[in-house]
């Protein structure tokens, strides 16, 4: 099946072209990377880990004391911050108490700082690495960062504005109702055959990931 057909079904289950539109996103152009300041990066990154498995509209509705709480996530500060820092806010009322929440952050405060040193800017690295290749950084982002593993860090790359896919439900049906992933979304052969399809899919349309992401969760029925 050619994304075409995959296009034409969500067109046609959103009520119209301009419907579905309404519902795409525009992706930032590559530059706004950059200039988006590393504590946004693990601001982001912190908030992403805090939703996984929790009420999203908690945290949201918490953030801005999560922002006091952690002094606006620098991350050359967090990348050292002592033991007895972490344990104090495992008591703090103002955000969600999960020590082990809590504890990604300065861990990956360090990956943050790591990846300045090598390339500038945490947004420099993320400019550098191509859409075509999500899954590998998928890959390098659970290997170097803490709880960036399943949607996570689909979400934290969506939420900055890297041009990326969602691996959501409606997605990966797609995806198994044109026999383009038969392997788990859980293993490395999946995640790229998962790539390998919205590459195909981007050679063929020209849209960006994100939109290709979203075309295709809005042909399925629900």
């Amino acid at each position: 099946m050619r994304f075409s057909d995959i296009h034409e079904r969500a067109i046609a289950r959103k009520g119209g072209v301009e419907e579905l539109n309404a519902r795409l996103p525009t992706p930032p152009p590559a530059s706004a990377l950059e200039q988006r300041s590393d504590d946004r990066y693990l601001a982001e990154m912190t908030c992403c880990v805090f939703k996984a498995g929790f009420v999203w509209r908690v945290i949201d509705k918490k953030w801005p004391d999560f922002e006091a709480a952690f002094h606006g996530f620098v991350p050359a500060y967090w990348q050292q911050v002592s033991s007895d820092v972490l344990e104090a806010l495992a008591s703090d009322e103002r955000i969600v108490r999960n020590l082990q929440k809590i504890r990604t952050v300065p861990e990956n405060a360090r990956m943050i700082m790591d990846t300045v040193h090598e390339h500038g800017s945490f947004g420099a690295f993320l400019r550098q690495w191509p859409s075509s290749d999500q899954a590998g950084l998928l890959l390098w982002l659970k290997r170097h960062g803490s709880r960036l593993g399943g949607n996570s860090a689909q979400y934290f790359l969506r939420r900055v504005g890297w041009d990326g896919f969602i691996m959501s439900n409606d997605v990966i049906q797609v995806l198994r109702q044109t026999k383009l992933l038969d392997a788990s979304t859980g293993s490395k052969k999946g995640l790229y055959q998962v790539q390998a399809a919205f590459n195909d899919w981007h050679a063929e349309t020209g849209l960006p990931y994100s939109q290709l992401s979203r075309i295709a969760s809005c042909s399925i029925d629900g």
